[in-house]
């Protein structure tokens, strides 16, 4: 099952990590193998020590700037939010960290398996056939926005006590800062200005995400089905994974992934008709009463989707160059056409959700590739697999 490793950097890691183990147990230990996980900076290591053998999971930091995901504040944010969901908030919801050294960049975590993580199940057997545990996941992501609104405090202080300078705005910061005037240059290259009043509603999305209120709350900042990992038979007792980019921001943001495809998908489905709504909407209600009010909810959900498209939408030069047939068009024209109809339902954002569609248009005229019916289930069942970067 392990692989002896040959790199040195590796080797080098190993005696770190057996190091560190041994200080944290005041015993022997021996590290047996290591067994990496790609794609990223992560194995899974034995250890023998005590008259006990277990498995950990070891994340390191990646060297050298040209790797992707090479931050080392990285490391501290995921250290800082561990910490502060298991021993502030007491939360199950999450590995344990078993030890860390923040400047050897190393972080040992709790060993989840026999847990997969969902998408590889989806990806497997099709989302018809998990729907128990997409529902699972739909009622995590809103357990953690529920149970971390109004605890920014203490997040923060964590966050300072492992050296991590959280940004003041919440996890959202960075993508928003620019989104207004990044909208506006990719719609205006495909013919579809955002104007008048789509150009108004713009700007009451980004009032409503900046300024989330009663639903700031810890944000995962990847909330995908990738990230949380499941029995696949057994108790339903997931845990979230991959808090690398996690901070305080609009709850609703973690939302999105049920409406709109993520990275890994062309579509998603119906996230209400499949009962993944309410059991999101449900869980987050319990901490968030506010998510209660049909129009406040709608508002925000809608706001979050919008946010999500016109993201997306600055892939359009790179999409445009690639050649027919890419999944990465179809899903683009689904981000966009499913930001609107989740706006539809809401009854909300209606010039957004028009020019969404407009949008969606110019681009099924300009890539008649992508032309086609995504809610034709036989073709397009929910979360169907995107097969391009």
């Amino acid at each position: 099952m392990f692989a002896l490793m040959s790199a040195s950097g590796e080797n080098r890691r190993l005696v770190a990590v057996q190091a560190l183990l041994a200080d944290l147990y005041g015993v022997p230990v021996a590290v047996g193998g290591w067994e990496r996980l790609e794609p990223w900076a992560v194995a899974r290591v034995l250890v023998r020590g005590a008259g006990t053998a277990r498995t950990v999971i070891v994340k390191w930091v990646r060297a050298g700037p040209a790797q992707v995901r090479s931050e080392p504040w990285r490391l501290r944010a995921e250290l800082a939010t561990l910490q502060f969901l298991s021993e502030d908030l007491g939360l199950a919801l999450a590995p344990q960290v078993i030890a860390a050294d923040v400047s050897a960049g190393l972080l040992i975590l709790e060993d989840l398996a026999p847990r997969v993580a969902l998408d590889r199940l989806i990806r497997r057997d099709g989302a018809a056939a998990h729907l128990g545990l997409l529902a699972v996941f739909a009622r995590a992501r809103g357990e953690l926005s529920a149970a971390t609104a109004g605890r920014a405090g203490t997040y923060r202080a964590r966050c300072a006590a492992v050296g991590y300078a959280a940004p003041a705005g919440g996890a959202a910061e960075g993508r928003l800062a620019s989104l207004w005037e990044r909208g506006h240059q990719d719609a205006a290259a495909l013919e579809t200005p955002v104007a008048g009043a789509a150009a108004s509603e713009l700007t009451a999305v980004l009032e409503e995400l900046n300024a989330p209120g009663p639903f700031l709350a810890l944000s995962h900042g990847d909330a995908e089905s990738n990230n949380i990992m499941v029995h696949e038979h057994g108790p339903a007792d997931a845990r979230l994974i991959d808090f690398e980019a996690a901070g305080y921001a609009h709850a609703l943001l973690d939302a999105v992934c049920l409406y709109v495809p993520g990275p890994g998908w062309i579509c998603v489905g119906d996230p209400d008709a499949a009962g993944l709504a309410g059991q999101y909407r449900r869980a987050l209600a319990r901490g968030v009463p506010e998510a209660q009010d049909d129009r406040r909810y709608g508002f925000a959900l809608a706001s979050a989707c919008m946010c999500w498209a016109l993201l997306r939408l600055q892939r359009f030069a790179v999409l445009d160059a690639r050649a027919p047939g890419d999944h990465s068009r179809l899903q683009l024209v689904e981000t966009l056409e499913s930001a609107a109809r989740t706006a539809e339902a809401h009854r909300t954002l209606p010039h957004l959700a028009g020019w969404a569609r407009r949008t969606a248009d110019a681009l099924r005229r300009r890539w008649p590739d992508a032309d086609l019916d995504f809610t034709d289930r036989a073709r397009f069942p929910p979360y169907t697999p995107r097969q391009n970067g």
